[in-house]
């Protein structure tokens, strides 16, 4: 396509995106999505004017209750003939439901596909930072980062991926022989080396070589992380306002995994909402102040691993994670209020409630979540494990039990815990041969489950005590 209707199309673009944006000012947040789209037909790779403002309409829409797409929508916006219309297809889906991250990495295989190097960059380190923040990252989806990255010419950022992927697989052989591949093409490029003299000026034994390869860390650490703060520090020098840029700028302070980047990026974050009353700049602090009290709990256990016997760090220990708990209730708290009609929030600060031992305050809260058919049935569990602690064995059994007949995964993750909790409420109710009967179950289909084999070997002495 020549110059001139590269330029005809963005200014038909700019025209949607102008439309949209007006009714996203209006909260007509579902006809604003769908300009910002059709405006996207004519300039599919227009980030800054259309994907970031879209993806910030989009966020506003979640945080005030929008729904996510219906089966109709999801049939309609699968696929597409050319990578543009499965990309924007697959971010339709996206801005409906910005949790889902499969609809994020069908729209960045699709970019990456016609090529639309700023829209795939930008999507990868959105899919990169939300995989990161995961209590259990995905494997595939580092995988998909590295070579989405590597195809786009993003090296340092491939290595990044490849190195979360290393962590996840250890064992990997593969893995590990394409990270020493990354890293050395990484040295190549930066280096700009014409030739072989060149590359043996630069690294003048085999021991250097892989001294780089060894340190990941201090790879990312000087340059790519570094780089993405200056990147974002520039970008919010020209568009203070823009909500995207200051989370960017956030995300890669908080990426610096460094007190001092972290107390930064939650500074800018709670100005930021005391200026704008917008809950997500304040959601976003929290995320990333117990984020940095993860990290001080690690390295406080490491500490304390090599020295066992230090009292001042056991009292540091305990100190940091009283101090974890009560933050991150706080954050929970927050955000059940300020989503009032997510089930998930409820179910979330329930979660939060018991393992500060509140089962009262989050029986409630886990009987509203099970309204939503993605977290019934953990919720089901988790009031079930409730009434347990609460010491009302009976209703824990009645609720258990109940749950377990009719949840069709029985082998499944939350399958096993549902009968492992069913059996503990029966063996605390004194039905000990029904405890026994569900732990050999369990065991004998997984007998390394939790603490299932010495249960089944303790319940069993119980009942030959009497004969003997």
């Amino acid at each position: 396509m020549m110059v001139e209707e590269n330029d005809k199309s963005l200014a038909k673009a700019k025209a949607f995106f102008a439309k949209g944006q007006k009714l996203a000012q209006s909260s007509n947040f579902d006809y604003a999505i769908d300009m910002y789209i059709e405006g996207l037909h004519y300039a599919p790779d227009a980030l800054e004017e259309g994907h970031l403002p879209l993806c910030e309409l989009a966020l506003k829409r979640n945080g005030a209750g929008g729904k996510k797409p219906t089966m109709v929508e999801k049939v309609r916006h699968m696929g597409g003939k050319t990578p543009q219309e499965q990309m924007l297809n697959a971010e339709y889906l996206f801005m409906k439901d910005p949790d889902h991250l499969p609809y994020a990495e069908s729209m960045l295989k699709a970019a990456i596909a016609g090529y639309y190097v700023k829209t795939a960059d930008w999507i990868a380190n959105l899919i990169f930072q939300t995989n990161n923040a995961l209590e259990k990252p995905s494997l595939s989806t580092y995988l998909l980062l590295k070579d989405s990255y590597t195809k786009i010419g993003k090296l340092d950022k491939a290595l990044a991926a490849c190195q979360h992927a290393v962590r996840l697989k250890p064992e990997d052989k593969y893995l590990a022989d394409e990270f020493k591949n990354l890293s050395a093409e990484l040295t190549m490029e930066r280096g700009k080396y014409d030739g072989e003299g060149d590359f043996r000026k630069s690294i003048k034994d085999r021991e250097s070589q892989e001294k780089l390869h060894s340190q990941a860390d201090i790879i990312k650490t000087d340059d790519y992380r570094i780089k993405s703060v200056e990147d974002a520090r520039k970008k919010i020098a020209k568009n203070p306002n823009l909500p995207a840029n200051i989370f960017e700028l956030a995300d890669a302070l908080s990426g610096l995994e460094t007190e001092q980047g972290e107390n930064e990026a939650i500074s800018l974050l709670e100005s930021t909402y005391k200026t704008t009353k917008d809950f997500s700049f304040q959601q976003k602090a929290g995320q990333i102040r117990i984020k940095q009290l993860k990290r001080k709990i690690r390295q406080s256990k490491t500490s304390l691993q090599s020295n066992p016997d230090n009292e001042q760090e056991k009292t540091v220990l305990d100190q940091l994670q009283a101090k974890f708990n009560s933050v991150e209730l706080e954050h929970y708290r927050l955000c059940m209020e300020n989503y009032p009609t997510s089930y998930v929030a409820k179910y979330d600060y329930a979660i939060r409630l018991v393992r500060n031992k509140k089962y009262d305050e989050a029986i409630p809260l886990f009987q509203e979540a099970q309204k939503d058919p993605k977290k019934k049935i953990a919720s089901l569990n988790q009031t079930g494990l409730c009434f347990f602690m609460k010491g009302w064995f009976a209703d824990a059994i009645d609720i258990l039990n109940s749950t377990w007949e009719s949840y069709e995964l029985k082998d499944s993750a939350i399958g096993k815990e549902l009968r492992y909790n069913l059996a503990r409420a029966y063996e605390e109710n004194g039905d000990t041969q029904k405890a026994l009967d569900i732990f050999r179950k369990i065991a004998q289909s997984d007998f390394a489950y939790k603490d299932v084999s010495d249960r089944v070997n303790n319940l069993r002495n119980k009942k030959q005590e009497p004969n003997s």
